[in-house]
């Protein structure tokens, strides 16, 4: 029987009240064709049968848990230790209050701030924030930090190989602000960056209007360079530098906090969260102390109370930076608590160690395919630089096809086409390699490539 809150004589006082003689008289400004419309439902089933059609509906799709999965392009397919699921689950975790009160957040805020002490130590610099939606609107929130500490600059230079969607995401964030983009202005701009220096052709982007140059580390094409050299050009020129990162890699290489960066950020679903048809997700956001004052979303500070005992509480910014649309530097809302609890757990249970041996999986894989791949007939990688997990092969005829067939012939999810961002980069695919990607699904792919290039 449905549970019913209100008894008939309370309903009927309600009625009473607001001047209506029945509950249908409150629908009255409704069409009354579309008021009571007649909903052709099946038959009711149990719990059971209906999850058992779920399932199957569900069994429909590809996903990288049953099928060989290359397919990478900002969202990878890492392992997840089961203790994550199982702790975000708890109701203290899933059903947090937003903590703008201490006294009853504080196991919310002291979560927030080991995924700030995390993010720092990862990234070299020296603080970090609460989190944000996703690694675009990191990068826009980095963008937007460098403007405002520049006092006037409006030149905002973008590496071509910056993942496609941030640099959109910039250009959505700032348009109508008085901006001037450079760096990337056409997508056949990757063309002449491949064939000179990259510090180079940044470089001579940057004049005394620059306010940040903004590169990525590997680049979205997969290659590894030493930003050092480029963090110099920048700073010389009086410019920031904001770099975007894959956090993986940063457990086996330097980190951009070691390379003269500004602000590094950068897309945490690696970090212990599922590919889930592309979210929810979790940007994070780090930058040196010089500039915490202008950094954007939730800061958690650790204090002591009257008692002396450690607490927590946000800090750095008034509670109108986040419910204010007037008042906010940014977003009104700019966290992602539930998805930095799944980062934390993830960098807790994985360590120092962990880290390291998840990233040097990725890098032999990688390594290993390349090697693999580049003996095929046809198929040619062309990443110029040391990669880490991802790199270019160019295919002999178009990755759409390709794709199809490996999906049809092999149940293999293939790689990103990078022709639909580049056009100069027409039949070259953008391949990804994990630790959950090992030697056997490897040869896999190489055996089904050589069917293509026959």
């Amino acid at each position: 029987m449905p549970f019913l809150p209100h008894t008939e004589s309370e309903r009927s006082e309600m009625l009473r009240v607001i001047g209506v003689k029945q509950a249908e008289d409150l629908f009255a400004a409704i069409p009354k064709a579309a008021r009571f419309p007649e909903l052709k439902l099946p038959p009711a089933v149990s719990e059971p049968e209906i999850m058992a059609e779920m399932r199957y509906w569900a069994e429909a799709n590809h996903h990288a848990q049953s099928t060989a999965c290359f397919l990478g392009a900002g969202a990878y397919n890492h392992y997840i230790p089961a203790a994550i699921n199982h702790l975000l689950l708890r109701g203290e975790f899933y059903t947090a209050y937003t903590p703008y009160q201490p006294e009853i957040s504080q196991g919310t805020l002291q979560s927030i701030f080991e995924f700030q002490t995390l993010i720092a130590a990862l990234t070299g610099m020296e603080v970090a924030n609460a989190s944000h939606y996703d690694g675009a609107t990191a990068a826009a929130e980095a963008v937007i930090l460098a403007l405002h500490q520049s006092r006037g600059r409006r030149r905002v230079v973008l590496s071509p190989v910056l993942h496609p969607q941030y640099r959109q995401t910039i250009r959505t964030y700032l348009q109508g602000a008085g901006v001037h983009f450079a760096g990337d202005e056409t997508p056949e701009t990757y063309s002449a960056f491949q064939t000179r220096s990259r510090a180079k052709h940044l470089a001579g982007c940057v004049d005394e209007s620059t306010a940040v140059v903004v590169v990525s580390y590997p680049s979205f094409v997969g290659e590894v360079e030493d930003l050092s050299s480029l963090a110099e050009i920048v700073h010389t020129a009086g410019a920031l530098l904001a770099v975007a990162v894959n956090p993986i890699m940063l457990g086996l290489l330097k980190p951009p906090g070691a390379m003269g960066a500004d602000i590094v950020f950068g897309e945490g679903q690696p970090l212990g969260i599922p590919l889930s048809y592309g979210g929810p997700y979790l940007g994070f956001f780090a930058t040196r102390q010089a500039y915490l004052h202008k950094m954007s979303g939730r800061i958690a500070g650790e204090t002591v109370d009257g008692q002396g005992r450690r607490g927590y509480a946000l800090t750095l910014a008034a509670r109108e930076q986040h419910i204010k649309r007037e008042r906010a530097s940014s977003n009104i809302c700019t966290n992602q608590g539930l998805m930095a609890l799944a980062a934390t757990i993830y960098l807790s249970l994985m360590g120092r160690r962990g880290l390291r041996q998840a990233a040097e999986l990725c890098y032999h894989h990688a390594g290993y395919a390349a090697e693999r791949l580049a003996r095929i007939p046809g198929f040619q990688v062309v990443s110029r630089f040391p990669f880490f997990n991802e790199f270019m092969l160019r295919c002999p005829k178009s990755v759409a096809e390709i794709n199809r067939n490996l999906l049809d012939r092999a149940e293999i999810i293939g790689g990103y086409d990078l022709g639909q961002d580049y056009p100069c980069l027409a039949n070259h695919m953008l391949l990804a390699f994990t630790e959950m990607t090992p030697r056997g699904q490897i040869d896999k792919l190489a055996e089904a490539l050589a069917e293509e290039s026959l």
